[in-house]
């Protein structure tokens, strides 16, 4: 018998490949705390209105093999009729901006843009590339650093400030500054410590690519050969989500599931784990139970206390992961002409030291009928220096509608709210983390535990990403 710790994505997600790869996973089941299944994946819809609430994730990107494959996972799931897309060249697309210095600046969206100077910047972005040749090679050989030194060192200080930390505020509510740049950035980086900088690195294997046979794609990784990866592909996807929300995609798969024999068990208290020799026994609410395999989905802190008895260094690993505090809070208004400039939304840089990351435009993104709707998010790596331990949602509210105020000038108040604190729900990559992680699968391989470890805190935090750290980590238990 399997176990699964955790109902969200990727949980399930690891549930569909067992079931999918062989029948001897079954039985086999889920053990969810919470009562419901989706993890940070949680749309709220109000149907009569027309308009979606999220807290969290709510698009998908399309591209690249870790795409393809949650593609593909929404194609066997019988969902591709579901499935909402934005193509490149729909506003939402284009129009992603920044605000700083006082002002939203809207970011480049094309070569041209490119070729001219665009507030905050005080250069033409080409000038980056300058920098980049210009800079040299690193003086020392180094095997992981910050995100924001990567870049500042690289490209200038200006992208450091303005373009890659707003970009770290939106995908991972974290610090530049304390971000591993393999986070984003590994191959650039490995190319600049392999050839001396970025460009350089890029036109040498370019080069030696131009002989060489295409690689083999990574079968783990899926294939563009699914009719809805050829069909993002042929219409130019930018983004897609799910009509009804993206928590559409979990409430599916879970149901999918429980036709084929797995039992999701949801609002449990998960007690002890200890490892015996080969099995593993797990006490849910009171209950005993002898696994043959676990595969772990849930964040590494919360494993990590189980382990610390039997397994010190093991929990030491899985403790060293940081995490943050997120506020989302979701705004609708019962007008359509509210914003200015359509778009995805904006990020705010840290340098412009407000207590806000970004605010969504779900209502240029997606059809919200007669509303306008906003996604404010705010804390991250700052939470407690804006907000405190303990802040009341009155307080998350204000403090979301007056910077609405200032950056969009709506000053209005909302015809509908809802304020989601998020805790500890974002894992932060920061320099080192690969490492790390992989100490931990080291340790778990060396003393042959019967645990595999898959999810947001090792193999990357987007949607795409835990799905297919799902699939691998089914491929590693049927390895053991």
């Amino acid at each position: 018998m399997t176990g699964i710790l955790g109902a969200g994505i990727s949980g399930l997600s690891a549930a569909h490949y067992l079931v999918r790869k062989t029948a001897a996973a079954l039985p086999l089941t889920i053990y969810e705390a919470s009562d419901r299944v989706g993890g940070w994946i949680r749309s709220e819809p109000f149907i009569d209105q027309g308009y979606v609430f999220e807290a969290g994730p709510r698009t998908i990107r399309p591209k690249g093999p870790a795409a393809a494959n949650t593609l593909e996972l929404i194609e066997d799931l019988g969902l591709a009729d579901q499935v909402y897309s934005i193509n490149s060249n729909h506003t939402a697309a284009r129009n992603r901006m920044i605000y700083a210095k006082g002002q939203l600046n809207l970011l480049p969206s094309s070569i041209g843009g490119l070729l001219k100077t665009v507030p905050p910047f005080t250069k033409p972005l080409y000038f980056a590339a300058f920098h980049d040749l210009l800079a040299g090679r690193s003086k020392e050989a180094l095997q992981d650093e910050s995100m924001y030194s990567f870049v500042e060192r690289r490209f200038g200080k200006e992208i450091a400030d303005y373009a890659i930390s707003s970009m770290l505020c939106g995908i991972c509510a974290g610090n530049a500054k304390e971000i591993s740049v393999k986070f984003l950035m590994k191959e650039l980086f490995e190319r600049e410590q392999r050839h001396g900088g970025v460009i350089k690195g890029l036109l040498v294997e370019a080069l030696r690519n131009r002989s060489k046979s295409k690689p083999q794609r990574d079968s783990a990784a899926g294939t563009q050969s699914g009719k809805l990866a050829q069909r993002a592909k042929a219409e130019n996807w930018s983004i897609y989500s799910i009509r009804g929300g993206l928590q559409t995609l979990p409430d599916t798969l879970a149901k999918d599931l429980q036709c084929k024999g797995v039992s999701i068990v949801t609002g449990t208290k998960f007690e002890e784990m200890v490892f015996d020799r080969d099995r593993i026994m797990l006490r849910v609410d009171g209950k005993e139970q002898l696994l043959q395999h676990v595969v772990s989905s849930i964040p590494s802190y919360k494993l990590a206390k189980h382990v610390e008895t039997q397994h010190p260094q093991l929990s030491a690993a899985l403790r060293s992961i940081p995490f943050v505090d997120v506020c989302v809070v979701n705004l609708q208004y019962r007008r359509t002409d509210l914003l200015k400039q359509d778009g995805f939304g904006l990020l705010v840089p840290p340098i412009e030291n407000l207590p806000i990351l970004g605010v969504i435009f779900d209502s240029c993104c997606f059809d919200m009928v007669d509303n306008t709707v906003l996604t404010v998010m705010m804390g991250g790596a700052w939470f407690e220096q804006w907000f405190g331990k303990n802040p009341s949602e009155e307080q998350l509210l204000e403090v979301a509608l007056a910077n609405v105020d200032k950056i969009l000038h709506i000053g209005q108040r909302p015809d509908a709210y809802k304020v989601n604190l998020l805790r500890r729900c974002i894992p932060q990559y920061t320099v080192g983390h690969q490492e790390r992680v992989k100490a931990a699968r080291d340790y778990i391989d060396q003393h042959r535990l019967p645990i595999v470890l898959c999810g947001a805190s090792y193999d990357g935090v987007g949607v795409n990403d835990v799905i297919l750290s799902a699939r691998k980590s089914v491929e590693a238990l049927q390895s053991k």
